[in-house]
């Protein structure tokens, strides 16, 4: 399904009442009414407040009108006395009745609003999963679809002065057209997911900006910064006030102004994750950020960070709360769960496998973890469907857009465990050569397969290794296929002089399920698995970085056993409840060893 963003709320006579816009960069910066919070929500599992009986839309007379309920009149929904859920959050974990659900739900939110001359008012959603239309003040703004990506509408023409009202139709079915598509190992958590905000910037407002090291000029920060409009001749400044930087440019006629300035700031890394505080301003607008400098690039098979070669020891991750699960996004549900890849040794998270949310990348730049973002092209896409595509790419703009500036990303993935085929082939190459379009800074990946051999001889082969940077697959010897003895007798072939990262290996365990170590699901297997695995790893030539399947157990309606998975994949290193397994030591001390080699 083609990813839509729809701006076309029109009033009777005809009136553009929305438009769309591309995304405000750094939008926690500007000035913002914030609409998080308590939202009333009414379940609509048969669309009545879409659709009439003839399944036609409402065009009038829908839920997104918010009607004051009247006795008098025939009216069968009242959101102003509908319950209330907690935003952002996902409903599956907020009312019972919706653990398993997958449908629509509405949600509504008021919210006082005062106009200023010479301002826009621009809605922002961190998330929405999946398909989700929006209406301020009974008028459609606009639709999106993809349920880890932001967007945002103008809505300054449907605004008015006191109260107003937003009402969001969500809806979280899968779909086999869809990124992801119908068959994935993860909950489908349906919801307002991320922040909410409206953001009152100027009529032309810094909309974007690139503030990085320049890639070909040593001792060189470069970048540039976009006005919303095409207005020629706005003075704009570029500040970093710790380098004695105060860089002023003019725009052209596109708004678009260039610059560059000779600097030699503190590089940024794992050990000392050095961040300057950055400004981009104009007359009438101030925007703060927090910028890091560092260089990454390969060579042979080697990746080097700031010149100097770099294991990544890291962990795979899902944006699953942690304690209390559901879908994190919070500030604390990211120190939580970076502080525990800390403490098992990391320098380097994959966020799996969507992007996740824009706090958790800019906390594990804080912390000093270099990320892996990844969009959700995961197992069978429809590879043949335009609009199939089309959703995927914009997925891919999206999370380069918004995060370009976090010199913690070092590794965009363009998909994972994709089987091979001449079809997916053209859709990845395509992918890979957009992303690589958008931005030529940052290394690009994905995880392949290995193709199994009958004489333990295991040799990838994957005809995306010309479009990638570093070479990077999935294996689950010990799980998936032989036992942990067989890997002693495994041979890793990968004929591509490129650096090799093994994206997932791992096992499941149920935390405090103690026995033998060649029996399944006890913290023994698990902690075995580890061991031989790690040693196994060790025998890979050009090997340059792991991320072990996963940080910490995760909802999965595809795992079933009972008194073990319960809908919960175990393979996590640290149980649901916050508790670390056998294996997380392992690993821990691995990774220990690891550090101390690269130093």
């Amino acid at each position: 399904m083609k990813k839509i963003i729809l701006c076309f709320a029109l009033i009777m006579a005809g009136t553009i009442m929305a438009q769309e816009v591309p995304l405000v960069t750094n939008v926690f910066a500007r000035n913002n009414i914030n609409l998080n919070g308590k939202w009333n929500y009414v379940v609509d599992p048969l669309e009545n407040g879409y659709y009439d009986y003839r399944l036609m839309p409402f065009q009038t007379n829908g839920f997104f009108e918010n009607k004051t309920f009247k006795t008098a009149e025939l009216q069968e929904y009242n959101l102003n006395t509908s319950a209330t859920m907690d935003i952002p959050s996902d409903w599956n974990t907020k009312d019972d009745r919706l653990f398993f659900y997958e449908g629509t739900v509405w949600f509504k939110k008021d919210f006082e609003y005062k106009k200023s001359p010479g301002t826009k008012g621009i809605l922002y959603f961190g998330a929405v999963n999946y398909d989700a239309k929006v209406y301020v003040n009974g008028k459609l703004v606009g639709s999106h679809v993809g349920g880890y990506t932001p967007f945002n509408f103008d809505v300054t023409n449907v605004l008015v002065d006191g109260n107003n009202f937003v009402v969001v139709k969500v809806d979280n079915k899968r779909h086999k057209d869809n990124v992801p598509t119908v068959n994935m190992d993860w909950w489908n958590y349906g919801g307002i997911t991320r922040d909410v905000v409206l953001s009152q910037v100027p009529n032309t407002y810094i909309e974007d900006y690139l503030v990085q090291l320049d890639k070909t000029k040593e001792g060189v920060i470069s970048g540039w910064v976009k006005l919303s409009e095409a207005v020629a001749n706005q003075s704009v400044t570029i500040s970093i006030a710790e380098l004695k930087i105060k860089k002023q440019v003019v725009t052209d006629a596109n708004g678009m102004a260039h610059f560059e300035v000779k600097a030699k700031p503190v590089l940024w890394t794992p050990e000392s994750p050095k961040l300057y505080n950055v400004t981009v301003s104009k007359s009438d607008e101030n925007i703060a950020d927090t910028i890091g400098f560092r260089t990454i690039e390969t060579r042979g098979k080697e990746i080097l960070l700031n010149g100097k070669k770099v294991f990544l020891r890291g962990i795979s991750i899902h944006e699953e709360a942690p304690f209390r699960q559901g879908r994190a996004w919070s500030k604390e549900d990211a120190v939580t769960l970076l502080t525990w890849a800390k403490e098992l040794g990391c320098n380097y998270v994959r966020l799996a496998h969507y992007p996740h949310n824009e706090t958790m990348v800019r906390e594990a730049e804080r912390m000093g973890l270099m990320v892996w973002s990844e969009v959700p092209v995961y197992w069978t896409i429809s590879w043949t469907n335009a609009d199939t595509y089309n959703n995927a790419e914009h997925q891919l703009h999206d999370m380069i857009y918004r995060d370009k500036n976090r010199c913690a990303v070092v590794i965009w993935s363009i998909a994972n465990e994709t089987p091979h085929g001449d079809d997916r082939d053209v859709f990845l190459t395509k992918l890979a050569k957009y992303a690589r379009q958008k931005d030529n800074t940052r290394l690009i990946s994905m995880a392949m397969e290995v193709t199994k051999s009958a004489n333990n001889v295991n040799t990838l082969h994957d005809n995306m290794n010309e479009y990638v940077d570093i070479i990077s697959f999935n294996q689950y010897m010990g799980w998936y296929r032989g036992t942990n003895e067989s890997c002693k007798l495994m041979q890793w072939i990968i004929p591509y002089n490129k650096p090799v990262i093994v994206s997932e290996f791992g096992g499941e365990a149920l935390q405090g399920l103690h026995g033998d170590k060649t029996e399944r699901w006890n913290e023994e297997y698990q902690e075995e698995l580890y061991i031989q695995n790690t040693q196994m790893l060790d025998r890979i030539e050009g090997l340059a970085g792991v991320s072990p399947w996963i940080l910490v157990d995760f909802r999965s309606p595809r795992r079933q056993l009972p008194g073990i998975q319960d809908f919960f994949n175990r393979k996590g290193l640290i149980s649901s409840a916050g508790i670390k397994k056998k294996a997380f030591y392992v690993m821990k001390d691995w990774y220990e060893k690891k550090e101390t080699e690269y130093k």
